[in-house]
């Protein structure tokens, strides 16, 4: 009896010890939770980082050292490892750096020296990455010493992954460290901690305590900072959660989150959507994580799963109710198991795990379903992706990376699931912001599941909440006019239009006069909106104004029905009047164009640099200075890197090709800078193109495609098919051939044209080769009738307004049907296809109207 009872006490102990344990785990994580590891003994530091670097003097290539110290704003440029380190740059003597398009390597730094002179030095690094990683440590130093209140640029770590219905293995420090396949970070940049860090997780057996408490643990481990949990959304197995910095609690704001059902009926949610937005001081952020349906043969219902996560997702400012997700916020991140598969039959199983295994994914690619279905304007229209360089993310079997299971046996048979690109990273932005996607990949060593996980990680521009300096009782109303809209929409409907235009900088909300319809090509009408509205700005100051952006939409004057919405950067009519060439798009689909000018009117007031100006891209067609030191005369012009993929684009006239919503902008004329300028930070022109502008088209050069810089050649992308080459791309009308208004010229032909300022940066659009377009140059009086372009009518048209349907008599108001309760939505009456177009097919449209959802 002892015996036992000495057992039991023991057993007893036993227990205690470990509720004592696991009390003293829980104390310590709340006290991590409410003040941090910043307000504790350890700080959030990064380590100095010493690179090897090349540098050629008198045709002699000699060995250097560059030692970056991010905490104390220092660079330090030392001849042997251990040697003295006398000779350092602080911070704010370090103006700017350029790197090489054509030397993938090398890099050249601006300094300004004692005595006020330019340095420009130029290195040679190991590879690319420990290039990109000396990049990104140095542009750390400038955003931590800067002495803005507010940053104007943060970094967003966007991972996904479909857990398998398994926990997590111990360790995944590699996914939140960007290594693995594809894209990925150098060693030098483990210690940068994003700013965001959204995780979206499908098939995940966790509940949101434990899963968030596994994620905050890890980056705790990884950056010595407790990261504050912003949202988490759940929906069955499909999960979203953001943590961000906790610098960044007060700037964060309007936080929403909704989700999505789209599984059997669209009543069960093993698949769907969840999302999270909220405003980050002046700029607004969308995050979804979807689960698609899966299966190689349904692509179509992928496609319609889509188009329904669009059009009843709840997200974002609720004043913009005519607006899908798509358009409601400055940047906008789509990721998540997405289910496409690669297009090829079963029996060529074997060949595509060979191509993996010999790292040639080019074919397989152009058989990606997704990317076929984007270049037909089915998907995701207008987003972007970054080039793939990793191996497909499933199937695999489970512990191991090395062998594909793309076999399942069921009842039925044999099920093939081929190696594919199930999960993805999308986004989308509004146009002449500034993103650069630095990492894109997936994890080598995480081995739980099926799928590995992916991450990206990129820099995104930001706007301050805005305190105008100004005296606001003296200061002029600025003004924002837009004139001569011409809008083309793909409907046969017999109504009247107008326009609204929404923006956060208005008082309020405008509409135009209702339009003037006139005879189109079949399938379409043309509307003209004579009238010039004005539009008052709540802020006129410059500064403010050029962050801002105005959404239009053109709806129906009797039903109040959207038929396309498009998006204006006040940014591209900063300094003259200038034309637009928009696409309207409505739940995803291409419904028309609409063209237009707009004039900018502001205030009196100064430029700041923007901290994401630090870092430029130029050729290699300066010749160098002795030792490799030149001063400003030199200087050769460098190009902004929104977007690596698509560097030195040039502005030809009628013949400017955008993608989605980017616009081509002017040059800044170089000519007969000075030194002083330099010493503010300008290395060379910060336009995105190569030339300056030549109205008259003499001696125009094709821009070119530069290879990127992080893996080989760019080549053909396997994302761009012949189809989109024709197809009519968003355009921007260069503001230096519209600078002198009509009653200007009149009275002095003469007159100089307004200089154009220097454009910061914007979001790279690709060129392609198009018909010219005539360009219409009445301003105030003629309505601008643009040309119609060979891609002009796509063969996804959006569905006929219900009035203009043969056969169908007008309907009585009622309340509109909510379609969520069905599985399959109502097929589109579709206007006779033009000769030589197919036929969409007819699931591919479904006519719902935009039903609000309450956030949960």
């Amino acid at each position: 009896m002892s015996a036992d009872s000495g057992q039991f006490v023991s057993f007893r102990l036993e227990q205690l010890t470990k509720l004592l344990y696991s009390i003293e785990d829980k104390a310590k994580s709340s006290i991590f939770e409410s003040v941090g590891f910043d307000a504790g003994h350890r700080k959030s530091l990064i380590p100095p980082v010493t690179f090897e670097v090349k540098q050629d003097s008198l045709g002699i290539s000699t060995k250097m050292f560059l030692k970056v110290d991010v905490e104390s704003g220092k660079l330090y440029f030392k001849k042997s490892k251990d040697g003295p380190e006398d000779k350092y740059f602080v911070h704010n003597k370090i103006l700017q750096l350029v790197k090489s398009q054509e030397k993938h390597a090398k890099l050249i730094i601006a300094v300004e020296t004692e005595k006020e002179k330019i340095l420009r030095k130029e290195f040679l690094f190991e590879n690319t990455k420990k290039r990109e990683g000396f990049c990104q440590l140095l542009q750390q130093m400038k955003n931590k010493h800067s002495e803005k209140p507010e940053p104007d640029m943060i970094t967003v770590f966007i991972g996904t992954w479909n857990m398998g219905n398994a926990g997590p293995p111990h360790n995944i420090n590699s996914w939140f460290h960007c290594k693995g396949q594809g894209k990925t970070q150098d060693d030098t940049a483990d210690h940068i901690p994003h700013d965001f860090y959204v995780i979206g997780t499908q098939e995940d057996p966790l509940g949101e305590r434990e899963w968030s408490d596994i994620v905050k643990g890890v980056l705790r481990n990884i950056t010595n900072i407790s990261f504050k949990q912003v949202a988490i959304h759940t929906l069955w197995n499909i999960r979203i959660m953001v943590l961000a910095k906790p610098e960044h609690e007060n700037r964060i704001s309007h936080v929403f989150s909704d989700s999505v059902k789209t599984g059997i009926a669209n009543t069960l949610g093993n698949k769907g959507a969840v999302g999270v937005s909220f405003m980050f001081n002046g700029t607004s952020f969308g995050f979804v994580n979807s689960h698609l349906t899966s299966g190689s043969e349904k692509k179509l219902r992928r496609n319609q799963n889509y188009i329904n996560i669009l059009r009843f997702l709840n997200l974002g400012d609720k004043k913009l109710n005519p607006f899908d997700i798509t358009h409601r916020f400055t940047h906008l991140f789509w990721l998540g198991d997405l289910n496409y598969r690669v297009d090829f039959p079963s029996t060529e199983a074997e060949y595509i795990v060979t191509k993996i295994k010999q790292q040639q994914y080019q074919e397989l690619l152009s058989r990606d379903q997704l990317s076929m279905e984007r270049n037909d304007g089915k998907v995701f229209l207008h987003f972007d992706e970054e080039e793939i360089t990793f191996a497909p993310t499933y199937r695999f079997e489970r512990d191991t990376r090395e062998k594909y299971a793309y076999t399942k046996a069921k009842a039925t048979g044999t099920k093939y699931n081929l190696p594919s690109w199930c999960d993805r990273v999308l986004r989308k932005s509004y146009p002449l912001v500034h993103v650069v996607c630095q990492a894109y990949g997936c994890t080598n060593d995480i081995m739980t599941s099926d799928h590995s996980p992916v991450f990206a990680s990129f820099e995104v521009g930001v706007a301050s909440q805005f305190v105008s300096k100004q005296d606001l009782n003296s200061t002029p109303n600025g003004g924002i006019q837009i004139m001569n809209c011409v809008a083309i929409l793909f409907t046969k409907s017999k109504t009247k239009f107008l326009i609204e235009f929404h923006s956060s900088c208005l008082e309020k909300t405008v509409k135009t006069l209702e339009g003037e319809n006139m005879e189109h090509i079949e399938g379409s009408i043309k509307v003209w909106f004579g009238n010039q509205v004005q539009l008052t700005p709540i802020i006129s100051d410059p500064e403010y104004l050029l962050d801002q952006h105005i959404l239009i939409c053109v709806k129906s004057t009797d039903s109040d029905e959207s038929y396309g919405e498009g998006c204006i950067a006040l940014r591209a009519a900063q300094s003259c009047y200038t034309e637009f060439h928009i696409t309207l798009t409505h739940h995803g689909e291409k419904t028309g164009t609409l063209t237009g000018g707009i004039q900018l009117h502001t205030s009196e007031g100064k430029l700041t640099e923007k901290l994401y100006d630090f870092i430029k891209v130029e050729k290699d067609d300066t010749p160098k200075g002795k030792g490799g030191d030149s001063n400003k005369s030199s200087v050769t012009q460098a190009h902004d890197i929104s977007n690596p993929n698509y560097m030195g684009v040039s502005f030809q006239r009628g013949n400017v090709i955008d993608k989605g919503w980017s616009y081509s902008m002017p040059p800044k004329n170089t000519a007969g800078q000075g030194s002083k300028d330099l010493k503010k930070g300008d290395v060379g022109s910060r336009s995105p193109t190569t030339k300056s502008l030549n109205p008259m088209g003499e001696g125009e050069q094709p821009s070119e495609m530069f290879d990127n810089p992080l893996y080989g050649a760019m080549g053909k992308s396997h994302h761009r098919g012949k189809d989109q080459d024709h197809q009519l791309k968003d355009q921007l009308l260069p503001p230096d051939m519209f600078c002198t208004s009509s009653k200007q010229a009149d009275a002095d032909p003469d007159r100089p044209p307004v200089p154009t300022p220097r454009i910061r940066s914007f979001t790279c659009s690709e060129t392609k080769p198009q018909l010219p377009t005539p360009l219409t140059l009445q301003v105030h009086k003629k309505p601008v009738v643009p040309s119609r372009s060979e891609g002009g009518m796509g063969a996804n048209r959006p569905p006929l307004p219900s009035k203009s349907r043969p056969g169908v008599p007008e309907p009585q108001i009622t309340k509109p049907r909510d379609y969520r309760e069905s599985s399959e939505l109502p097929s589109k009456h579709r206007p006779p296809a033009r000769p030589a177009q197919p036929q969409p097919p007819k699931d591919m449209y479904a006519e719902v109207p935009k039903m609000g959802r309450s956030v949960k």
